[in-house]
């Protein structure tokens, strides 16, 4: 092996480049039009342009054969557990950085995966494909994509009356994430704990276990945060489920890295098989940072035809990892996916914190793919040492220009249930911690008082004509200095007037002086407290840190337009996406709550529903149409006369 294609994008590809190089191993990224200007495609040895997608197994082939690479990483998603692409991969005679292509079918498949699980003595829940064959398991239901995971394809069912539309919605899911729409069914357990073993086996018979994560903090199916080791395993319970992942990798002669998913309950102690990832976890990094393990090296070595040089009496965990996971998401909007452009990110790798990213400033974000910009893991001696880090880290970092989650993971992250380690797979649904940081009203007029007097520093320092003439001078009486910004709905207005003496007055009589102004950053003082904030704007944008976390402002226009209203009865698009599903026509009555548009946005459904009982009107979109956030969709009138 010299030279390794990954078969992927974003911070995974990176991850991967930066271990295949420490192996002193040449890489190659492949991209799509959209990730042109990606960091991973700077970073690999070298660079080729697909013209189809991730998900095309000939193509990424066709680049592996020109490029002369002998090798193929898969990464995370896409084709990293279609065994038919690892089948493919040795076929052509390169090596393939994954299990055997058969222990990836077998697992890949969760209804197969049940019955290797079984036969290898493990726990398992009751299951069944069909509505029919469900009937004697009690609600509620978790239905789940029988080809793939990340909680795509994934919906919890109540009752009876929401299985038919809920299956109907796990399939179109399925399909386009897995392209496969097949599904099962299961019991849904709440109050449980998503726990999960990580193991490495090698071509020699050896397998290994690095422990367990823990990764019940989920939001729509999916993890956001993930720690190890997990707090609820007494050494009698980590004994049984790591007991239990090694016997299942012996069962399917398993090679490579792979890690063995428990759903664990939190009342009884009873844990169950889920299945089986035959690939890298998003999460891995936590394992890493508490074994000191590589795991992709290992991967890399594994494949090359080495055997383990660790033995399961090496493996020592010390301390205490915790991930967050940044997503281009909306959580105060149902955690509706997010677009713009990055306009900062000042992040650093530092002692006990590691930051795996595939983006960097000035990057666009679409919606193209999975919503995860980031991942940022702290690792303390302690638990709480981890958490503490992990908050820091995130409030101090200057990273955003769009809507994102940083905010509630902080409020996770700060919750006294998750750091009591009460935390259960519905712990958002229960403790409901906001999407945003709140902010007193001195804490508000501080920020608005620091961008506003960074925006006249940044006007002072553009201007071509009289640029050294100070702010806000004048010969006569003349009115306060105005600025009007919006925060998280809110408008904020901070009026000042510069002094003699060089300090500037607002109309709240806030003293504030200015210290040093940079185009990227200001040291203010107000009424005698003094801090540094970094600022990035993009058009009427503006990013403002403060103590605890950035902060984005929207600059109004003094005088507002007259033709900004929307049409009475109109709905809008939550977020931006591509049409798949319009289920109502032009005059059709409908009822408050009846489904009418199901919008796709990396790679999740979601259905618009009438917010009244009323007539279709007009109908502005059609299926396959890209829709913006706050776009027209229809207008629904209260009765056929309007």
């Amino acid at each position: 092996m010299s030279k390794i294609l990954i078969a992927n994008r974003g911070e995974i590809a990176s991850r991967i480049i930066r271990s295949a190089h420490e192996s002193n191993l040449l890489t190659v990224a492949i991209y799509t039009d959209t990730d042109k200007n990606s960091p991973y495609v700077r970073e690999a040895s070298q660079s080729i342009r697909i013209d189809s997608s991730y998900l095309d197994s000939h193509s990424i082939i066709k680049a592996a054969k020109k490029t002369n690479a002998d090798a193929i990483h898969p990464g995370y998603g896409f084709l990293s557990e279609n065994h038919e692409f690892a089948h493919l991969v040795k076929k052509e005679k390169l090596i393939w950085i994954g299990p055997p292509p058969e222990a990836v079918r077998i697992m890949g498949d969760k209804i197969e995966a049940k019955k290797y699980a079984k036969k290898a003595g493990l726990p398992i829940l009751p299951s069944g494909k069909t509505e029919k064959s469900i009937k004697d398991i009690k609600y509620p239901l978790l239905i789940k994509a029988a080809a793939g995971g990340g909680g795509k394809g994934m919906r919890i069912v109540e009752n009876e009356l929401e299985l038919k539309e809920s299956i109907k919605l796990a399939k179109l899911e399925a399909k386009a994430a897995f392209g496969d729409d097949r599904i099962f069914i299961e019991r849904y357990v709440r109050g449980s704990r998503h726990i999960e073993v990580q193991i490495l086996a090698d071509q020699f018979g050896n397998i290994i276990h690095l422990g367990e994560r823990e990764c019940s903090i989920q939001r729509r199916h999916q993890k956001i945060i993930e720690e190890a080791p997990s707090l609820r395993l007494s050494k009698h319970l980590r004994e049984q489920l790591t007991t239990a992942a090694v016997a299942l990798g012996q069962e399917i002669n398993y090679e490579s890295a792979g890690t063995i998913e428990f759903l664990f309950d939190d009342q009884s102690n009873d844990f169950w098989f889920l299945e089986m990832n035959t690939r890298l976890q998003v999460e891995h990094p936590v394992t890493e940072m508490v074994t000191g393990i590589d795991i992709v090296g290992e991967q890399i070595k594994i494949a090359q035809g080495k055997e383990l040089k660790i033995n399961q009496d090496d493996i020592q965990t010390e301390g205490h990892s915790i991930e967050a996971r940044i997503y281009a998401e909306d959580p105060g909007n149902n955690f509706l996916p997010s677009t713009g452009k990055l306009i900062a990110d000042n992040h650093t790798n530092k002692d006990d914190i590691r930051w795996d990213t595939g983006v960097e400033e000035g990057i666009e974000i679409g919606t193209d793919f999975d919503p995860m910009l980031a991942k940022v893991i702290a690792y303390g001696s302690t638990r709480g040492q981890a958490i503490e880090k992990l908050c820091r880290e995130l409030q101090s970092v200057h990273f955003g220009g769009f809507t994102n989650n940083i905010e509630f993971l902080i409020n996770i992250l700060r919750d006294k249930n998750f750091i009591a380690g009460k935390t259960t797979t519905d712990f958002i649904e229960l403790n409901q911690p906001t999407g945003h940081i709140s902010l007193d009203e001195s804490e508000l007029l501080s920020i608005g008082i620091t961008a506003s007097l960074w925006l006249q520093g940044l006007n002072r320092y553009s201007a071509t004509v009289q640029k050294h003439i100070p702010p806000g001078w004048h010969n006569a009486r003349l009115p306060n200095q105005r600025t009007l910004f919006e925060m998280e709905g809110e408008v904020l207005e901070i009026q000042y007037k510069r002094q003699r003496d060089g300090s500037f007055m607002t109309s709240n009589d806030n003293k504030v002086l200015i210290h040093d102004w940079q185009t990227n950053s200001i040291d203010i003082e107000i009424d005698g407290f003094r801090h540094q904030s970094n600022i990035s704007m993009n058009d009427d944008l503006l990013l403002v840190q403060h103590p605890q976390g950035s902060k984005i402002l929207t600059i109004l226009p003094r005088f507002k337009s007259s033709d900004s209203k929307l049409v009475k009865g109109s709905l809008v698009s939550p977020m931006p996406g591509k049409v798949i599903e319009i289920k109502i026509e032009q005059g059709q009555v409908v009822s408050r709550g009846e489904e009418l548009v199901v919008i796709e946005a990396m790679k999740m459904n979601h259905t618009i529903s009438a917010d009244q009982d009323g007539v279709v009107k007009d109908i502005f979109i059609k299926v396959g149409d890209q829709l913006d956030l706050g776009e027209s969709l229809l207008t629904l009138s209260k009765d056929e006369s309007e």
